[in-house]
């Protein structure tokens, strides 16, 4: 035991006898670890991203949106097929109906959340800006896991008669409500006066969300019954002498025909959400006279495609930070292949007065692990600032787990025995009359 300690001993005198050259000698574990490390972080940042995304979006949901033409587009297709357009059938567009023939005819359907949405102005003891304004079912918390903070949610003799009641978030409550509790209290949104009968949590949406899957954080929105919205508010399904005016209006106007902006539909299976969809776009091609002017959409499968892609990004970003290390352990090896022709001498001395083949063997194992062991320690530090730096600078969430510190500490000191044993059998085999005659 005490052979190895004076072993051991002799390998850190080595180490700090050198320093300048121990540092370089670690500077590829170093980066290599550090590079280990950040880029799993980013894989698990962004793999914390598609599972947050998929409990904002809702389990099971199929999204069900309207297909707005755009209005250029939509002038030239008028001057050009004026004559079919005579004899084609018009299509109502997504309604309430479309909501309540799937949820009645569908089967697995759990939930059907239709949703319209308008961006207009509130007012409130003089204070003045602009929200989102949706009519909304209750379903509608559940399908975007949308919890109250304080309130009550809607009662059914409220959803029936379209009473003026409404829901607010918590930028609403901050903005209008500073002093009070909003609860039972008025506020005027677009043209009508509605009373709070809750409050939502909170929420916070990534951009990348925002982007990809239309998600919504509903901190600045309104939320009332769906009826209270098309029967007090406005119906876009109507045509009426007030919606011709309200281009003159001051509020967001919009060449949407459509009465709801949204539908979602929850199933109780997952495995048969590509067969629903199909029945749902079937049966609404009847509805709507053979126009597709919807569109379908299944959040959880484009997230999970969305997280396979990144997986393999992720993996070959590993790959390549990976090469790193194998590139320390092969500047391990040349340093401490160096290092044996420089101590020669030193060697011979040693066998010359005892040391074992054995000994010269663990010495020199024992600095090449002296140094990738300090070069991991080093390259984990390195290698959390610079996700926290990531983060900082360009929004894209890192998370360091431990396992990846574990990997990266454990592979680093794999490479510095395997990377050092060569170098190692070199010293051990020299003969020690050779050795004490070189210069």
């Amino acid at each position: 035991m005490k052979r190895y300690l004076y072993n051991l001993n002799s390998a850190v005198e080595a180490v700090f006898n050198n320093k300048f050259r121990s540092v370089l000698t670690a500077l590829g574990i170093i980066f290599g670890v550090a590079a280990v490390i950040a880029m799993m972080a980013i894989g698990n940042g962004a793999r914390q991203e598609i599972l947050e995304q998929i409990k904002m979006v809702g389990v099971n949901n199929i999204v069900i949106t309207p297909k707005i033409e755009d209005k250029e587009k939509q002038q030239q297709s008028d001057d050009t097929e004026v004559a079919s357009q005579i004899h084609k059938k018009s299509s109502p567009g997504l309604t309430l109906a479309d909501a309540t023939s799937i949820r009645e005819i569908v089967p697995g359907v759990q939930k059907v959340s239709p949703e319209v949405v308008y961006n207009t102005f509130v007012v409130k003891s003089g204070v003045r800006g602009n929200a989102r304004f949706s009519g909304i079912e209750p379903d509608f918390f559940e399908v975007y896991n949308l919890e109250l903070f304080e309130g009550k949610m809607f009662s059914n003799w409220q959803l029936e008669n379209a009473a003026p009641v409404c829901i607010i978030g918590p930028d609403i409550r901050a903005r209008y409500f500073k002093q009070e509790n909003p609860i039972g209290k008025k506020i005027k949104c677009g043209g009508i006066w509605l009373e709070v009968i809750g409050i939502t949590k909170s929420r916070t949406v990534s951009e990348t969300a925002t982007k990809s899957m239309g998600v919504s954080e509903f901190n600045n929105s309104i939320f009332s019954p769906i009826k209270t919205v098309l029967l007090r508010y406005r119906d876009r399904s109507l045509i009426t002498r007030a919606t011709m005016m309200s281009r003159n209006n001051d509020e967001q106007t919009s060449d949407n025909p459509n009465q709801l902006d949204k539908l979602i539909v929850q199933i109780h299976d997952s495995e048969k959400m590509t067969t629903t969809a199909k029945v749902i776009q079937r049966m609404l091609q009847r509805r709507h006279n053979g126009e597709e002017d919807f569109e379908i959409i299944i959040p959880e499968l484009l997230l999970r495609q969305q997280q396979r892609t990144k997986d393999i990004f992720n993996i070959v970003l590993g790959a390549i930070a990976s090469i790193s290390l194998i590139v320390g352990g092969i500047g391990i090896m040349n340093i401490m292949l160096a290092s044996v022709m420089e101590r020669i001498s030193e060697i011979g001395l040693r066998k010359a007065i005892g040391a074992r083949k054995n000994d010269i063997i663990f010495q020199f194992v024992a600095e090449a692990t002296i140094i990738s062991i300090t070069g991991g320690f080093i390259g984990i530090l390195l290698g959390v600032i610079l996700a926290a730096i990531i983060t900082s600078t360009t929004g894209i969430l890192t998370i360091v787990s431990m396992l990846s510190i574990i990997i990266s500490f454990g592979v680093a000191a794999t490479v510095g025995i395997i990377f050092g044993l060569m170098p190692a059998r070199k010293a051990a085999s020299q003969d020690p009359v050779t050795s004490l005659r070189h210069e």
